[in-house]
């Protein structure tokens, strides 16, 4: 891509995704992902109605009189992208490709966290690790990130999820939030899943297009595995091949959705077809009753 090019879709990406942020999400951002981060202040006396679980034993032995340890809110985090740039996430029917809306997405989350005084970092993975941005601070930091979603190009097109899990927990050893961006065009991962969910704040953001729930009738078509190279022929006149493929992609949502919930991660599932502002909302505001 043309620098010139390049430039001008940043721009216009962090025009929208700033005002985004600014207006509807910073602060949704904050109850949703750090109001349970809290950090050892100091300790003081007991004082009557403090919660007895707080009590520090060892420093109540040595004074013989209770003390209470207090903690602080933790102020800043580390918010990981997990961006899968496989070949299926190049793939679009409507308004826009699978990846451009994990730009944008992806943009909105990182301005909302250097609003909040956080760190952002990505891992770009197909069926490798693409590459990898350590966390960092700052708007110049955000900006490089939104260069590399536009421009990025992978060297592989197949899916490893757990591959990308296994490398995100190796690497980034103090809890953080993290945001898994893909399709779920894969298998043999669900272990790695529960591995990351332990260790972090694992919140997963499932993009999809609605011809990959749903095919019309166009009759006889040739499609194309973007991530195999594999071509096949599929006759979509009949009635039902159409309801075999909406039956399989329904059961594929139901294992992710009770995969999710066995896992104890919150997700949501954003199709290219709608406003993903709303799909966002809700995600945050469940997080925010639970916290």
């Amino acid at each position: 891509m043309e620098a010139t090019e390049l430039f001008r879709k940043v721009r216009k990406i962090e025009i929208k995704t700033r005002g985004l942020s600014n207006q509807i999400f910073s602060g949704h951002y904050h109850s949703a992902f750090k109001g349970k981060g809290m950090a050892f202040s100091e300790v003081r006396e007991y004082q009557y109605g403090d919660d007895i679980r707080s009590i520090d034993w060892n420093v109540t032995a040595r004074f013989n009189h209770p003390f209470v340890k207090i903690f602080d809110e933790e102020r800043e985090l580390t918010v990981m992208l997990l961006v899968d740039v496989s070949g299926s996430n190049a793939f679009g029917t409507r308004r826009q490709l699978k990846e451009e809306m994990i730009t944008e997405i992806s943009a909105v989350l990182a301005f909302s966290a250097i609003q909040n005084n956080d760190k952002v970092g990505v891992i770009f993975f197909s069926d490798i690790i693409e590459k990898f941005i350590p966390p960092k601070k700052g708007t110049s930091h955000i900006l490089r990130i939104i260069r590399e979603l536009i421009d990025f190009h992978p060297g592989r097109q197949g899916t490893d999820i757990g591959a990308a899990l296994q490398y995100f927990t190796q690497v980034i050893k103090k809890r953080c939030t993290a945001f898994l961006f893909t399709d779920f065009f894969d298998s043999g991962y669900e272990n790695a899943l529960k591995i990351a969910a332990r260790k972090h704040d694992l919140v997963a953001i499932r993009i999809v297009d609605p011809r990959e729930r749903e095919l019309p009738d166009m009759g006889l078509v040739k499609l194309k595995d973007t991530e195999s190279g594999r071509m096949m022929w599929v006759d979509t006149s009949l009635k039902e091949v159409r309801d075999q493929f909406k039956q399989q992609a329904s059961r594929s949502e139901e294992a992710i959705n009770w995969l999710m919930s066995r896992s104890g991660i919150d997700w949501t599932q954003i199709s290219v077809d709608e406003d993903y502002v709303n799909p966002l909302m809700r995600l945050f505001k469940k997080r925010e009753k639970r916290f």
